[in-house]
């Protein structure tokens, strides 16, 4: 994807990618894409910032690093999402249900009950959660 004159110099790559990958986003900052109709949200830590880590009440979050660090990846909706980044780890921090990555054949990859979290091997293609 090329930069656009509304985006800034120094956008990140996993916003750039994600940008690509899923339609309708915008860039917030260098660091922060969001996809209201989605409800979803791309939040790239600065190399100082150690809250990241947590993905707030109610939500689904997925992760580019494993432990739930990195790029985060998050909806307020439970529904099936392709995170446009690629997924280490990944948290439920809805008080019901689960959330799993999953492969592109829908291979369940990890699975995270309510207010739990996985680290994930292989490729995530979605996320899924289940009320």
């Amino acid at each position: 994807m090329s930069r656009t004159d509304d985006q800034p110099a120094d956008l990140h790559p996993d916003i750039a990618a994600a940008l690509a990958a899923i339609p309708g986003g915008v860039v917030v900052d260098a660091r922060h894409a969001v996809w209201p109709e989605l409800d979803m949200s791309v939040d790239v830590p600065a190399d100082d910032d150690k809250a990241v880590g947590s993905c707030a009440t109610g939500n689904v979050c997925a992760f580019s690093g494993t432990g739930l660090s990195g790029t985060r990846v998050s909806w307020s909706t439970c529904g099936t999402y392709a995170p446009g980044i690629t997924v280490r780890s990944i948290a439920n921090a809805r008080s019901a249900g689960y959330a799993q990555a999953r492969t592109s054949a829908g291979a369940v990859l990890a699975t995270a009950i309510a207010g739990s979290s996985a680290n994930v091997s292989g490729s995530v293609a979605d996320v899924r959660c289940v009320s």
